[in-house]
């Protein structure tokens, strides 16, 4: 019996829809593992080989000797390269991508869940915070300032074409409500969002693997 090259091991979270998204756009075979955090899979011996910071998403690549990627923004980067899809071969091009997709690893991602945290399971778990609340809210709509000031005269956020730099940084974006981050006045923005939700690629991978956990609802 013949697998796929690529083997997924991932979940219904922001950083676990990215590599979804990208084989799903780039019409790729993939093996789909899902990993159930209430069983602590991704604390394993067996995941912790794959990814010894234990969080998902990890890959294996069957096709390049079993190869391990982990770490979703390097995940994005190697899918582009291995199928040559949505990485422009233009080095500058390139570099903007990239450099989009930095953004999203080191800013848009760790400001969304320290918001997502305060505003939402720390006050549940009596350990809320109102100047920690507020200075992630504050971040994260600053960052969606600057993708909407990016998206004032593109589709994109890199040159003419959808990139990873946009897959990387829409599943973030989308659950915005879930951070209280206020969209007012974020119009190119929005109309990026829905951009993104109605290409049938995305729709697809966002309903990957399930179930889809409710507190990830857009409009919860």
């Amino acid at each position: 019996m013949s697998y796929p090259d690529i083997q997924l091991f991932t979940a219904a979270t922001m950083n676990g829809w990215k590599p979804l998204i990208f084989l799903e756009e780039a019409g790729a075979e993939y093996e789909l593992v899902g990993v159930d955090f209430s069983t602590r899979a991704h604390k394993a011996p067996d995941f912790l080989a794959l990814n010894p910071n234990g969080k998902i998403p990890a890959l294996i690549d069957r096709g390049n000797n079993d190869f391990a990627v982990f770490e979703s923004g390097a995940m994005l980067w190697y899918l582009a390269e291995k199928y040559g899809q949505f990485l422009s071969a233009d080095p500058n091009t390139r570099s903007e991508t990239l450099q989009w997709l930095m953004l999203q690893m080191g800013g848009v991602g760790p400001a969304m869940g320290q918001a997502m945290f305060f505003a939402r399971f720390a006050e549940d778990a009596g350990q809320a915070s109102a100047a920690a609340t507020a200075r992630f809210t504050g971040e994260s709509r600053r960052l969606f300032e600057v993708l909407d000031t990016r998206l004032q005269e593109r589709d994109w956020l890199v040159g003419d074409a959808y990139s990873i730099a946009d897959m990387a940084i829409f599943p973030w974006v989308r659950c915005h409500s879930w951070a209280t981050i206020s969209m007012d006045g974020l119009d190119h923005l929005a109309a990026w969002i829905e951009r993104l939700d109605a290409r049938p690629a995305v729709a697809r991978a966002l309903q990957l693997p399930n179930p889809a956990p409710k507190f990830l609802a857009r409009y919860d």
